[in-house]
């Protein structure tokens, strides 16, 4: 049955039952006679069960912290309503007093998994029960499938920072594995915090971020299948066999604003984004789902960053639409939007208004492309912890209540029916390659995409990586940030993740790239003239998994580029993949990039002679002086803007898309200058040179190569004083020192 018959059916059925003696009450009847059928006589809520969740509404400060600062009230369970009798039966009373986050069932809807929080002290683990799919009733005991790494409590001892308050309260550095989700192939994919991450925006450094995971079916096997420096949220399955979740990134983009939807296969292969990547509002979306049937279909939640517990706006996505636009969004809930940070805009009498009440939603559960179910909460306060209810709404505005707890809120409805089991999709990862931790990209023509760019112009790539932060490198010297946080101790004003060089490699005449990458590292390029200045810079990161091979259009590819054109004939093609080099002046191509031995020396040689002393021409100070933070020089480039970069710590600055040039040396008033030299001085800069303050300002001049070492200068007589980087300690590895010496 069509939408539009459907509705009609619906329609007569609700006037039918409306007397004529009653015209006062005609319209208010037939629109509670409409909700009930949209309940009864529905082909789409054909199901007899409907599995949620009980539990008290979080109190989050942000989307990615109902771990954190979100578990305040315990109680609730993993239900199964009855929808015939009303009955609701709790499925695990036995641990009715922790707390239930998100679960999946099992395409045979035999057995469901979940995550569950026994008590404050102790992080989210993943748990799973048998089903009889018929009757709703639990099969047999509970199955713990993942527990606490052995040295558990080694690391709350050492890791703890709730003393500090705030968000850190009530979380001690655990770890938490969460938002399972079952995978064709018989194992589980889930998010956790085992990698052991800070969240790069946060100065205090007490928050965490949690990346994908997947493990067997009987919780063996754990691994990592990306490495994100910030979150990665609840995976779920689309009809193709691929994994669909939501991931905040930003290399060199504002903090807020880019939480989107990325799609990748079971094995953390072909990682590609779905949506959003430069979309500024909402500033989230999660909880994605594929649409059933269709393949371009998507329903998503947009929500605001904080505060909340990604709570929001229901949104239909359409692929098939320009996805570097909003086109792609229709809303189904179009009286609630989030047009600024932080909260909610809401429609009331025609005009837009910001309070923190209902109407709010969350968790949407496809039905149609028009009939979603989603947990609701119509008027109350978005924190109420007994606020929302399961809904039946659809896309003409109707909301038809399902089921409401007098405790608790009801979160995450799902039909409690069998459903198609996805393919599973073929591991074509090369085992040599990912022996040698590995893989290969293959570009296409480097110029497409890249308007107002002359061809032949592109002379290499330059393989770049951003860095999580490890909460090894926290800075138990100074909890309280007294001198200086992490996010003003990698930069001033640019960068919050350490970046760190992995070489060049050619780009052919007809803009093809045949080359290797490091694999599970965070790698993006840069599309270098023959000078190694920036083209175009590819902000964003892919996740290469060990011997993956993959290929790509060229430099502003979408996931909708039609497949022919990618396997056209190259000169790349026909040689083989190509390993980074070092830049000239370069010993090898894997380096950090850090100011205090890249682009001082060159001011030292070159500039200081007139920016220097006590009348430094323009008053342009450019020695190596050492200031509080940073030197005198970085200083005096940075605060005069002679750079030209993105700032991640901005809300939402570089969100949208960059046309070629218009950042990073090309953009640059500094380069310009060194380019054409200054008056009095002829002397051209070697190109080793040249290339060593590019390459910096390319990287969004960040000025520490690492996240270790005492960079205040109070610590100027400390062993660990603003240490010389490593390539190792650049990418993540804790240096050997004593706990002393830190």
């Amino acid at each position: 049955m069509t939408r539009l018959s459907f509705v009609a059916v619906v329609l007569l059925l609700a006037c039918s039952q409306v007397s004529a003696a009653d015209p006062a009450d005609s319209v208010e009847k037939v629109e509670s006679l409409r909700r009930d059928a949209l309940l009864t006589h529905n082909p789409l809520m054909d199901f007899r069960r409907l599995l949620f969740v009980k539990r008290y509404t979080y109190h989050s400060s942000h989307f990615y912290t109902d771990f954190i600062d979100g578990c305040g009230n315990y109680g609730g369970n993993l239900c199964v309503l009855d929808r015939k009798t009303g009955e609701v039966t709790d499925l695990v009373p036995e641990m009715k007093d922790g707390i239930f986050g998100r679960f999946d069932l099992h395409f045979s809807a035999a057995k469901v998994v979940f995550g569950w929080k026994r008590s404050r002290r102790e992080g989210f683990r993943i748990f799973e029960i048998r089903l009889d799919p018929q009757t709703g009733r639990r099969l047999g005991e509970v199955r713990q499938l993942t527990r606490p790494p052995d040295d558990e409590q080694t690391r709350i001892k050492k890791y703890d920072n709730s003393f500090l308050g705030g968000t850190a309260r009530m979380y001690y550095h655990q770890t938490d594995d969460m938002h399972p989700c079952y995978l064709p192939d018989g194992g589980i994919c889930f998010t956790s915090t085992r990698c052991e991450y800070g969240t790069l925006c946060d100065a205090p450094d007490v928050l965490s971020t949690a990346v994908l995971y997947r493990m067997d079916g009987d919780g063996k096997h754990i691994e990592k299948l990306t490495n994100s420096p910030v979150s990665e949220f609840s995976p779920s399955m689309m009809d193709d066999g691929r994994i669909l979740y939501a991931r905040w990134e930003y290399v060199d983009k504002g903090q807020l604003g880019i939480k989107c939807l990325w799609a990748m296969h079971p094995n953390g292969s072909g990682s590609v984004e779905v949506y959003g990547n430069d979309i500024q509002y909402p500033p989230t979306l999660i909880h994605g789902r594929q649409i059933p049937g269709h393949g371009d279909l998507f329903v998503v939640l947009g929500t605001p960053h904080y505060p909340q517990s990604g709570i929001g706006t229901v949104i239909r996505l359409n692929m098939l639409k320009n996805i570097r636009t909003r086109e792609p969004m229709t809303y189904i809930t179009p009286h609630v939007d989030i047009r600024q940070e932080p909260g909610w805009n809401h429609l009331v009498d025609g005009k837009w208004v910001r309070h923190t009440n209902g109407p709010l939603y969350m968790d949407p559960y496809p039905l149609s492309a028009e009939q979603f179910l989603v947990s609701h909460n119509p008027d109350k306060p978005w924190k109420d912890v007994r606020a929302y209810g399961l809904y039946l709404i659809d896309e003409a505005g109707n909301h038809s209540l399902i089921y409401k707890d007098a405790e608790f809120s009801c979160w995450q409805p799902y039909p409690l029916r069998p459903r198609t089991t996805p393919p599973v999709v073929p591991d074509a990862r090369d085992s040599e390659l990912a022996g040698k931790n590995l893989a290969v990209c293959m570009v296409q023509d480097v110029y497409h995409g890249m308007e107002g760019v002359e061809r032949g112009s592109v002379k290499y790539l330059r393989v770049m990586e951003q860095v999580p932060r490890p909460w090894e490198c926290r800075r138990f010297w100074d909890p309280r940030n007294k001198y200086g946080s992490h996010t003003a101790l990698v930069s001033r004003g640019s960068v919050l993740a350490v970046k760190v060089l992995h070489g060049v490699v050619p780009v052919h005449e007809d803009g093809s790239a045949h080359f290797y990458v490091p694999a599970d590292r965070n790698i993006y390029f840069e599309a270098l003239d023959e000078n190694y200045m920036e083209i175009q810079r590819e902000r964003t990161y892919v996740n290469y998994r060990p011997g993956e091979k993959r290929s790509c259009v060229g430099c502003h590819e979408t996931p909708s580029e039609p497949l022919p054109s990618r396997y056209q004939p190259t000169i790349a093609r026909s040689k083989p993949p190509a390993m980074p080099g070092p830049q000239p002046g370069d010993k090898t191509a894997q380096r950090p990039i850090h100011y205090m031995t890249d682009v001082q020396p060159v001011l030292d040689k070159h500039c200081v002679r007139c920016h220097g002393g006590s009348n430094p021409k323009g008053r342009l100070d450019l020695t190596g002086a050492r200031t509080e933070r940073f030197c005198r020089s970085y200083e005096n480039i940075l605060g005069r803007r002679l750079v030209k970069t993105f700032n991640e710590g901005s809300d939402w600055g570089g969100t949208p898309y960059a046309p070629p040039k218009t950042v990073g040396s090309y953009a640059s008033r500094f380069i310009r200058q060194v380019r054409e030299g200054c008056p009095g001085n002829d002397a051209k800069l070697p190109l080793e040179d040249f290339v060593k303050l590019a390459t910096w300002v390319d990287a969004n001049a960040q000025y520490y190569g690492t996240y270790y070492g005492r960079k205040n200068i109070r610590y100027k007589n400390h062993p660990n004083f603003r240490p010389v980087p490593t390539f190792a300690s650049a990418s993540g590895k804790a240096p050997d020192l004593r706990p002393e010496d830190r």
